[in-house]
């Protein structure tokens, strides 16, 4: 319609411009903008701009000015460019070009105004027919195109509820006939949109239902809302909808909204339901339940609780619970309560007194508002458990007291022999600590081979017959140590008892007494059987004396070979008679690096026959100890000599004196033999044992009583293949 106003108003003016323009001269054409142009654009109702041919702005009238809020000589001799910068270029180009042609042009755009505002516009673009002007006439539509605009939207928006609002929307009219239907309703009855709109709405409606319709439209007429429940028919149901009716909604259509509350009923008669239950339940839960309020007064208790407390309902309805307390309990209830405000929730246990004096301890677990904004307390008799608890930790620091400090190790472990438990005393015997146990295999800690015959027959006898020992020898603290376990299986729930003790002393003891038998029955037969050897051997060497001075030098090589056994064996029989009867020992002040250079020196020949050298090493201003020089030297003696003759190739003999921090003087003698194995080590000095093949092994056992007697410790160190190491070690003055 302003487009049709725009163009009649045109039409006018442009009848002015024919009368006039034929009375135009040549000068006159050529003025920069005609007075014609000017007459007609001051008399244009619409806001109008003369454009030249530079399509620049000759002329505007006062609705021109005010439309783009600007002044005459502000418009003219701008680009009518410059008042579209919001159009695209193409579009302004085109504008041109319709000038340029001296077409008619109608449109709608956008006008930029002085301050940068943008503007709605229709326009018409023309040609003047008296001059090379072209006129623009324009009118500004901004406030009606935003009503367009708003009504657009409004109409969407009202389109977009309709189709995606939740509940069910019907417009229908006064017979009932279906108009239009949204989405949620279709889904509602389990419907396509057109078989719902063919339909009536009572076809919805069971017939039982059919008056609720007839009270509807009754309230319709009367301009009435309505409102309530009906029951709409599904594809394969009933369901239960909240309707809300609103009369003349558009034309003499009527609109319902309607909300599925099927699943809503149905709660809320489960809800009945629920509540009948926990009124069942209620009265005859075995725990006792209390109900009760801000001010802590008992509002409603079960039978349970009645019973709990030793009293009649109407006794318990005229009490707070804070009243049966134990009055030494009293602070610790109250710290509770305040925790349950805090939390809402808490879970404890009290002493209470009970109306008859009876102490019970309770268990209880209260909740604030958890029933018709009440607070409700569940109450559990927990006198015989406390009581058996108590008597439990009891008996378990009982157990564990017994378990820690018992002077024999004591392991638990589960079936799988994983300790799972240790006391102190293992740590001892081990010397391992608690945390590095637990957790571990048996056999890992004891360096087990779990192939070992001996450990599974111990394993199977512990199953079959509920008890088993094992021994085992292992090193520890750099000394071979003998443990002895004993084990009950299943002595606790899946769990074996194993004691552990130490019985290395008791190895030892063993193994000294079978040793201290065998001296006895070696002195027994050396007193015996040197005394029966001597008298003949006296004999046989004045005899072999006479042979020799009467025969003459041609058999003197055999003499000498006679003469040399025969001081071998007074040697053996010396050393009998050592072991035989008790030497006159005369302890003194002992330099022990001169005996022991003194032996160095009287075994060198016999080092230099078997190519051996030696390496003494002596500290110096060592002090003197309190020994018998003679034995001390025989023990060197046996040591060194050995130690050349298992020397066969030849090598060094290491001889080391020093003083240790422990105020011992400890002798070391190396040699670089074929050295010895762990399990004959241990059978050094035992009589009769040496490992050279015409040794008797009494040189040993002799030298180890001999460091005994003084108070000191013999330690052999070996390795096969690379020597072995004698270590001597003396006490101090």
């Amino acid at each position: 319609m302003q487009t049709v106003l725009l163009k009649s108003s045109l039409m006018k003016q442009g009848d002015v411009e024919m009368t006039n323009g034929s009375k135009l001269d040549l000068e006159v054409l050529k003025e920069e903008c005609h007075p014609i142009d000017k007459e007609i654009c001051s008399a244009s109702p619409l806001p109008m701009l003369v454009i030249n041919e530079e399509m620049k702005i000759n002329y505007a009238n006062r609705e021109a000015c005010a439309t783009l809020v600007s002044s005459m000589e502000d418009l003219i001799g701008k680009l009518f460019s410059t008042y579209f910068t919001s159009v695209p270029a193409p579009i302004v180009s085109h504008y041109k070009e319709v000038m340029e042609t001296g077409k008619s042009l109608e449109d709608e755009t956008l006008m930029n105004t002085t301050g940068d505002k943008i503007i709605h516009v229709e326009l018409i673009l023309k040609k003047s027919t008296i001059s090379p002007n072209a006129y623009l006439y324009f009118k500004d539509v901004t406030q009606l195109k935003e009503k367009e605009r708003k009504d657009h939207m409004n109409v969407h928006l009202l389109s977009n509820i309709f189709q995606n609002a939740s509940e069910g929307i019907v417009l229908f009219d006064i017979d009932g006939n279906i108009s239009d239907v949204n989405q949620a309703f279709c889904i509602q009855v389990g419907m396509d949109k057109n078989d719902v709109t063919k339909r009536n709405i009572s076809w919805f409606v069971p017939e039982n239902a059919h008056y609720k319709i007839d009270k509807i439209k009754e309230l319709i007429v009367e301009h009435k809302k309505a409102r309530g429940e009906i029951p709409i028919r599904k594809t394969h149901s009933i369901s239960i909808v909240e309707f809300t009716t609103s009369p003349y909604v558009h034309h003499k259509l009527h609109m319902a909204i309607l909300r599925d509350v099927t699943e809503k009923r149905q709660m809320e008669i489960q809800l009945k339901r629920n509540e009948e239950l926990f009124k069942g339940l209620f009265e005859e839960a075995i725990d006792a339940i209390v109900l009760w309020d801000q001010d802590g007064r008992v509002l409603k208790a079960n039978t349970s609780a009645l019973k709990i407390f030793e009293c009649s309902l109407s006794e318990l309805l005229s009490k707070r619970i804070k009243d049966f307390v134990y009055p030494l309990e009293v602070q610790k209830f109250d710290l509770l309560m305040e925790q349950l405000t805090i939390s809402g929730a808490v879970r404890d246990e009290v002493l209470f007194l009970m109306p008859n004096n009876q102490l019970k301890h309770l268990e209880f677990t209260s909740k604030l508002h958890s029933m018709d904004g009440y607070n409700m307390t569940i109450f559990r008799n927990v006198s015989e458990r406390y009581q058996m608890e108590k008597e439990l930790r009891e008996s378990e620091e009982r157990f564990r007291k017994i378990f820690e400090g018992s002077l024999d190790g004591m392991l638990l472990t589960n079936h799988n022999y994983v300790v799972v438990d240790s006391n102190p005393e293992v740590s001892e015997i081990l010397n391992s600590p608690k945390e590095h146990l637990i957790g571990k295999d048996v056999r890992e800690i004891l360096n087990i081979d779990p192939e070992e015959d001996k450990y599974a027959g111990y394993l199977r006898q512990l199953k079959e017959e509920g008890q088993a020992t094992y021994q085992k020898s292992l090193y520890k603290k750099g000394r071979l140590q003998h443990v002895e376990l004993s084990s009950k299986y299943n002595l606790l729930s899946n769990l074996n008892l194993t004691i552990i003790r130490d019985v290395t002393e008791q190895v030892e003891m063993q193994e000294q007494l079978r040793k201290s038998d065998t001296l006895s029955v070696v002195g027994e037969l050396a007193a015996g059987i040197a005394h029966e050897i001597r008298n003949p051997m006296t004999a046989l060497k004045g005899f072999i004396q006479l042979l020799e001075n009467s025969i003459g030098h041609e058999h003197e090589m055999y003499f000498n070979v006679i003469t040399s056994e025969f001081q071998r064996i007074e040697s053996i029989i010396t050393d009998f008679l050592v072991l035989a009867k008790p030497q006159a020992i005369q302890y003194q002040e002992t330099n022990l690096i001169k005996i022991m250079k003194d032996t160095v020196e009287l075994l060198h020949a016999q080092a230099v026959m078997h190519n051996v050298q030696y390496k003494e090493q002596y500290q110096e201003g060592l002090p003197c100890i309190i020994a018998e020089p003679n034995q001390l030297k025989q023990v060197f003696i046996n040591i060194i000599k050995n130690a050349i003759e298992v020397m066969s190739q030849g090598g060094f003999i290491s001889i080391g004196i020093n003083e240790t921090d422990n105020g011992m003087i400890h002798i070391e003698i190396k040699d670089e033999g074929s050295g010895i194995s762990k399990d004959k080590i241990k059978k050094l000095g035992e009589p009769f044992y040496t490992t050279k093949e015409r040794g008797t092994g009494l040189g040993l056992m002799v030298s180890f009583n001999i460091i005994k007697e003084h108070k000191g410790t013999v330690e052999v160190e070996s390795q096969v293949g690379r020597g072995t190491t004698f270590h001597i070690y003396l006490p101090k003055i």
